[in-house]
This record gives C-alpha cells, sequence and structure tokens, in this order.
C-alpha cells in the first residue's frame, strides 16, 4: 500500500519533502475509533495533497482501510499505556501501541530522520527509498544469475554422470546447495518487490526466469538420492517436503557444510565419503521422457530399483510393468539411449 506509486505513498513523500512528520492509521473500524480523541471529522475522498495539507496538525490522520477516504484528522489517539514499546519518541511511541493492540497497519513519518515506519502488531519495517532498492534487486539479481549458471552446469554434468553411473555424494550436494540458494536469493527479491510495487514489475520477470524450473528440480534430486525407510517410501511426497524445508531452514554457513547436506538425505557424508558412489532411483531423468504420466513412472522405479537397472532392462521385461505396454516400452529405451547419446556427446564437446 506504500510502495512507490501509489497514492498512499505520494502522500507520505509529499509529508517527507515539506519535513513534517505525522502519523497515520490505516483503518476506521470500532477499535480504532475507540482510542481516538477529539479531531475534525472529514469523511473526504483520500489524495496525497489533502493528506499532507492534514499533516501539518499535530493529531493522527485516520484512513479508510482501503486507503480510499479520510476519515478524521488532527486525532489525538490513546493506546493503552501498559502496552511495552522499544521506540522513544511521542509519534512512534504511539504507533507501535496501537498496533500491538489493534490489528491495523500504523504509519509514522519522521521529521528528524526523514524515514518512513510500517507498525503492523509485532513488526516494524523501515520503508527504504526507491534507489536503494533498486540497488539491492540488481545486486540480489546479479547473485541469483551467477547460481543458476551453477545449477545448469552442476545439474547437467549430474545428468551426465547418472548415465554414466559415476554419481558421487558430492555431485548430489552440489546440485541442492546451487538450487537452495537460487530458490533463497529469489525469496529475498520477492520482498524488495513487494516495496517497489509497479516500479519492480521488470525485475520480477528477470527474477520469475532466473527461477523457473529450479523448485521442481530440487523436488527430484532429493526423490532420487534420499535414503528413506520403508514407511517414508510409501509417504514420499510428505518425507521429500520434509526434506526440502529441514534444507530451506538452514542457515549460510550450514548450507555451505557439504557435510551437513548430506546428512539431511542420509547420504554418506563424511570428507571422506564426499566421492562415495551413489545411485539415482531414476525419477527426474523418467521425467524428461514425453507422455509418460507419475503413476506409470512410479510403477517403472519400484520395478526396476534404480536408473541403472531401469537402463539395463530389456522391451519384455519394461513391458511387464503394468500400463507400460510395447510402445511405452520402446520410449523408454529409445529416450534413455537418446539421454545417453546426448550427454557423451556434451562430455566431449
Amino acid at each position: 500500500m506504500v510502495a512507490p506509486g501509489t497514492a498512499l505513498r505520494d502522500g507520505l513523500d509529499r509529508i517527507l519533502r515539506a519535513k513534517r512528520g505525522g502519523l497515520v492509521v490505516v483503518g476506521d473500524g470500532p477499535d480504532v475509533l475507540s482510542i481516538c480523541s477529539g479531531g475534525f471529522l472529514l469523511d473526504s475522498e483520500f489524495s496525497p495533497q489533502r493528506l499532507s495539507e492534514l499533516a501539518k496538525m499535530d493529531g493522527a490522520i485516520i484512513i479508510a482501510a482501503d486507503a480510499s477516504r479520510i476519515a478524521r484528522a488532527n486525532v489525538h489517539l490513546m493506546p493503552d499505556a501498559t502496552i511495552s514499546t522499544t521506540e522513544t519518541g511521542t509519534r512512534h511511541r504511539t504507533a507501535e501501541r496501537v498496533a500491538r493492540s489493534i490489528d491495523v497497519p500504523v504509519l509514522s513519518v519522521s521529521a528528524a530522520m526523514s524515514v518512513i515506519a510500517v507498525y503492523r502488531n509485532d513488526i516494524k519495517h523501515t520503508i527504504q527509498p526507491t534507489g536503494w532498492l533498486h540497488d539491492r534487486t540488481d545486486q540480489a539479481l546479479a547473485t541469483m544469475q551467477r547460481f543458476r549458471s551453477r545449477f545448469d552446469v552442476t545439474l547437467g554434468n549430474l545428468s551426465i554422470l547418472e548415465l554414466e553411473d559415476t554419481v558421487s555424494v558430492g555431485d548430489v550436494v552440489g546440485v541442492i546447495q546451487a538450487a537452495e540458494m537460487v530458490l533463497r536469493i529469489a525469496e529475498e527479491v520477492d520482498g524488495y518487490l513487494v516495496e517497489l510495487g509497479e516500479d519492480g514489475r521488470l525485475v520480477g520477470l528477470q527474477s520469475s526466469e532466473l527461477v523457473d524450473g529450479v523448485a521442481r528440480a530440487l523436488h527430484m534430486v532429493v526423490r532420487d538420492y534420499c535414503v528413506m525407510t520403508p514407511a517414508e517410501i510409501a509417504d514420499w511426497a510428505t518425507h521429500v517436503d520434509a526434506v526440502i524445508d529441514e534444507l530451506a531452514g538452514l542457515s549460510s554457513d550450514e548450507l555451505r557444510d557439504p557435510v551437513r547436506v548430506a546428512g539431511i538425505l542420509r547420504l554418506p557424508g563424511s570428507f571422506h565419503d564426499a566421492e562415495s558412489g551413489v545411485e539415482p532411483r531414476g525419477y527426474r531423468l523418467l521425467h524428461h521422457l514425453p507422455r509418460f504420466s507419475e503413476t506409470i513412472i512410479e510403477r517403472i522405479v519400484d520395478r526396476f530399483v534404480n536408473l541403472q537397472q531401469i537402463m539395463r532392462a530389456s522391451i519384455s521385461e519394461l513391458e511387464q510393468v503394468e500400463g507400460v505396454g510395447q510402445t511405452r516400452a520402446h520410449s523408454v529405451k529409445d529416450g534413455l539411449a537418446r539421454l545417453a547419446e546426448a550427454s557423451i556427446f556434451e562430455r566431449y564437446q
């Protein structure tokens, strides 16, 4: 609501440029009115100019929850004085106490510091200048681009190694680390986009392109390699989601630790085990084959256990899997063979 380009932000910026302060409550319900004293009843259509002019008075301004109209001005707010606050200035103390006592956003404009702060419940957020936000998003996008490039390279190498049956723990961990970093940076950019509003439209398009497909690939890699008990295999979707949530909960230092990441997947995790061979179940590469449903892929993996056994299976053995048939059996053999040929060609480019 206070992103650049909105009427409310324009009004707040006008207050800052005039070197004045202000206190704005976004919401005019009974809870808000119960702590209001004095002031003027306006019920006037909202405009940035009116907000700026009304801020010349010392009291708070009450606007509608959708910022469509100004309900009251020059109001004295009387929140419960026993509510704790970390602020020191009178305006900021009042804003924090109102936000903690009533579930509405409260905006505080500081004349001395030239900043806008948003209070909601126990959260305080300082609105950053547009130029600063653009600088941060540009840095984040550049970093995301580097990790996306690293992710693409490691994922491509993983495909080659899977087909050659030479995957190590370190190869799997490298893909997961790069994918998780891309997703984390994208989440940070999303926060900047909220503050940028319409100004962040192009940044949002770039971020969406960079993050496209990463979450799904991470899900498939975890599904391929995470060691699961029979009970967890029966409910694999829940377990895979739990592993991904645990990875997302790692600190940056923990994510960079291959032993820690390998431990979450229950892979050999010591320094000496980093080159230990691991076998993919084959879900990810089978999903590259056209017109194969999730159910058929699950049946193939259940029957042959891992990718190498699927690749070594004969047409007749594949046909024995329920729902595969002769046509799909040939598709599996031909599709994996094409992927293997493409990997060999790429390896020697």
